[in-house]
């Protein structure tokens, strides 16, 4: 079975460049964009991972990740945090969140896959 993973961004050109980078190596990319309700749809998916953006509207990455960290259920979900800001301290506020892994935009279609692919056989 393929492994899955749920891309939570609003920006419509990054969906798709990273929702063909990871298909094209097998991944099942589920996609979500508002970050409101964005802990229910990584609860009703169950990603193997997840790669979430720090800005979203209804809610902030670094908000979402905290209330995953923070549920049982989803503590151990590996989770890259994407940022089009990738200053030291925007990395920082994501480490103390809980994130495994932070990359910034933009990125290289390798890295994005070295890393998911790194997150999935934690």
């Amino acid at each position: 079975m393929n492994k899955q993973v749920l891309l939570v961004e609003d920006e419509p050109n990054i969906i798709e460049a990273i929702s063909f980078i990871l298909s094209r190596d097998g991944w099942v990319v589920k996609t979500h964009s508002n970050g409101a309700d964005a802990v229910s749809a990584v609860l009703d998916r169950k990603p193997d991972v997840l790669i979430l953006d720090a800005m979203l509207p209804g809610k902030s990455g670094y908000d979402i990740l905290r209330e995953l960290r923070a549920d049982p259920a989803t503590r151990k979900l590996p989770v890259l945090m994407l940022t089009a800001r990738g200053q030291v301290k925007d990395r920082e506020i994501a480490e103390r969140a809980g994130c495994d892994a932070f990359m910034s935009k933009p990125f290289s279609n390798a890295d994005m896959l070295e890393t998911v692919r790194s997150l999935a056989s934690k």
